[in-house]
């Protein structure tokens, strides 16, 4: 175990913690139950954004135009899915709907179990899960996450293919305009569009702005509204500000899973 903490973590479970792969999953679950059981540093509510929407800072002129192509349907439509408004009640965005959605995202090669060109990561519809597996409208389709904290994530997407937040911007605005520059061309040219979803369960894929157009459009982002989405991005980071007392999300309308990307 090479993590930072590790040496904490020993300190807490013993020096053999990681040499019980069960034992170390279970103390895993327990600080992770009782870190999240702590709202001020689980859920700080700190970000530059977080203190924009309380009136108690500004965002530059560059991140207000990110936010502008962040939340345009005809633009970046980013909020359809990652909700950057306070809610009816007051309370401070969770940059989600906790909805699903099918995106396409590239195969990722550094994955050990993708070797196998047999194998798939379907998402709600398997191999892992099985409750779903012949629900076949739900194969490809993956959790909306939270956006808060997400420039310092250090991978992106379901299956971490891309490392760099400004390319996971942009694979939005590219994915079917510029499909050469994210899918494989196989031996006869051909670009191997969707190359980690069986082409069964492409019709999954999801084609809401910007996915709404095709080779030799326009994206629906430019390289500058990329570049100024990835800078808005960067005021969803806690510890911009201590927030005094912000509005508690415990949840009611704010946890209600999005009817339209939700199961039904």
């Amino acid at each position: 175990m090479a993590a930072k903490y590790a040496g904490d973590f020993r300190k807490l479970y013993g020096k053999k913690i990681f040499a019980d792969p069960a034992a170390a999953f279970a103390a895993i679950d327990e600080v992770l139950e009782i870190y999240q059981e702590n709202p001020p540093e689980f859920a700080p509510f700190s970000s530059k954004y977080d203190a924009v929407l309380l009136g108690r800072a500004r965002l530059t002129e560059q991140e207000q135009r990110g936010l502008a192509a962040f939340n345009d349907p005809t633009r970046g439509n980013c909020a359809r899915c990652h909700t950057s408004r306070l809610s009816a009640r007051g309370a401070l965005p969770l940059f989600t709907d906790f909805g699903f959605v099918a995106l396409a995202v590239p195969r990722n090669k550094a994955i050990p179990a993708n070797a196998d060109p047999s194998y798939f990561d379907l998402g709600l519809c398997g191999p892992e899960r099985r409750d779903l597996a012949k629900r076949k409208q739900y194969c490809g389709l993956f959790k909306t996450p939270s956006l808060r904290n997400v420039a310092l994530r250090p991978v992106f997407f379901h299956n971490g293919v891309i490392t760099n937040l400004r390319d996971a911007v942009a694979f939005y605005a590219e994915r079917d305009v510029k499909p050469s520059g994210w899918y494989p061309t196989g031996a006869d040219g051909t670009v191997r569009q969707y190359d980690d979803l069986p082409a069964e369960y492409r019709a999954n894929v999801n084609r809401e702005p910007p996915f709404d157009r095709g080779p030799g459009d326009a994206p629906a982002l430019t390289e500058q509204e990329i570049t100024d989405i990835t800078a808005f991005l960067k005021t969803l980071t806690d510890g911009f500000s201590k927030t005094p007392s912000p509005v508690a999300v415990t949840g009611g309308e704010d946890h209600l899973v999005s009817t339209r990307r939700g199961l039904q």
